[in-house]
């Protein structure tokens, strides 16, 4: 295995790593580390990608997004729920300034509108 290579794995290992602490954390995601984790595997070693892929637990997120399904409309709804509920203790108990809380609340009308309308809704559960 040459240098790129084994670079690609640690770096795609890394990324698996951010993306699964993103399950249990709200307001750090999973998917695009997934996705990024996907990418260095699949150009790094086959057999790390498939083993992802076929993952009972991350697979899905991957093959969801291939496919072009998205998330369901429940998902969505904890992923919202849960980034606002991180905005609230944040804005309430760690940000002192008004100005940073307005940017905090900013963005996170940006990502609500970006889950709610740029990712696809699935139809059913998956």
């Amino acid at each position: 295995m040459n240098i790129v290579k084994v670079l690609l794995v640690l770096l795609g290992t890394i990324s698996l790593g951010i993306g699964i602490i993103g399950i249990v954390i709200p307001g750090l995601p999973t998917t695009p580390f997934l996705l990024l984790t996907a990418g260095l595997y699949v150009k790094s070693s086959d057999r790390l990608y498939q083993k992802l892929i076929s993952s009972q637990y991350l697979g899905a997120y991957i093959r969801n997004y291939q496919s072009g399904k998205g998330m369901t409309l429940k998902a969505k709804l904890y992923s919202i729920l849960l980034m606002w509920i991180m905005i609230f203790i944040s804005c309430v108990f760690f940000i002192p300034t008004g100005t940073i809380k307005l940017v905090v609340l900013f963005f996170g009308c940006i990502g609500t509108i970006a889950m709610g309308l740029l990712i696809p809704t699935a139809k059913k559960e998956q």
